[in-house]
């Protein structure tokens, strides 16, 4: 499996998030959050949002956890990455 999760360092709504995203498809990302419970409503184009609470239960699935650095570089090489600029216009 190639569904990689960042550390849950940012911010939000009384907690921190983490990412998960798929080095591989979206389809593969699609089937790992619908499995572990997690709405589609967290998806943000190329990533889940998941709270700190679900990490470990993430990792225990098999999400892979990497550092921000590897976490950007891998899903840029997959080809998946939205870069920013094409965030701006859904906001």
């Amino acid at each position: 499996m190639s569904v990689l999760i960042d550390q849950p360092i940012w911010p939000a709504h009384d907690t921190v998030w983490a990412h998960i995203v798929s080095d591989t498809s979206l389809e593969e990302l699609h089937k790992f959050a619908a499995s572990a419970g997690i709405p589609r409503r967290g998806f943000d184009l190329d990533h889940y949002d998941v709270p700190a609470r679900l990490w470990q239960e993430l990792v225990d699935r098999g999400a892979e956890p990497v550092g921000v650095r590897e976490f950007v570089t891998r899903l840029q090489a997959s080809g998946l990455r939205v870069p920013q600029r094409d965030r701006s216009d859904r906001h």
